[in-house]
């Protein structure tokens, strides 16, 4: 269980992520329903996506040294959920390492995690990647997040992220 060792430090401001606009395809696949999920190593739940166990999850605060200086590369995590999407649930944030939050994302936009996991454990798996938000997108994301105007306006600079696709998440029953 050395897995679930819960994230230390104190949440960050949360960046929130904007809902995408649903595709016709994205609905027809977000119907499925989830599949109950008894790993045989970590914790067991329920998976969204993908079908995915705990075996092989590293820690989110092991994310930068499995990045090294690549911008991206193919991991399985497991957090802390600290925020969800509550339009529809379309996406996550966990706390990065740097204690910021990292947007998590699902891969086509294929599938949706329920809107009452924060706090709860998760595993994630799909590419970590860093990039460059642009301010276009922060203020879009901050709109979507029910910021105030002048909230959105005080958003002038462009930031350095640490972000996630996920092709499968599992939530912990606990």
């Amino acid at each position: 269980m050395h897995l679930l060792t819960p994230l230390t430090g104190a949440l960050s401001v949360l960046l929130l992520a904007a809902c995408q606009p649903q595709t016709e395809t994205a609905a027809a696949t977000t119907t499925a329903s989830p599949t109950p999920v008894a790993a045989t190593a970590g914790p067991t739940g329920t998976t969204y996506g993908a079908p995915i166990t705990a075996a092989g999850a590293q820690p989110v605060s092991a994310l930068n040294s499995l990045l090294g200086e690549q911008d991206s590369a193919r991991v399985k995590l497991v957090g802390t959920a600290t925020a969800v999407c509550q339009a529809k649930g379309c996406w996550l944030t966990l706390q990065a390492p740097n204690g910021e939050p990292m947007r998590v994302r699902f891969k086509d936009y294929a599938f949706f995690v329920p809107k009452d996991i924060t706090g709860k454990t998760v595993v994630i798996d799909g590419w970590a990647h860093r990039e460059t938000v642009p301010v276009s997108d922060l203020q879009h994301y901050a709109k979507d997040a029910g910021k105030s105007a002048q909230e959105v306006a005080a958003i002038t600079q462009p930031q350095q992220q640490l972000n996630f696709e996920a092709s499968g998440v599992l939530v912990a029953d606990k």
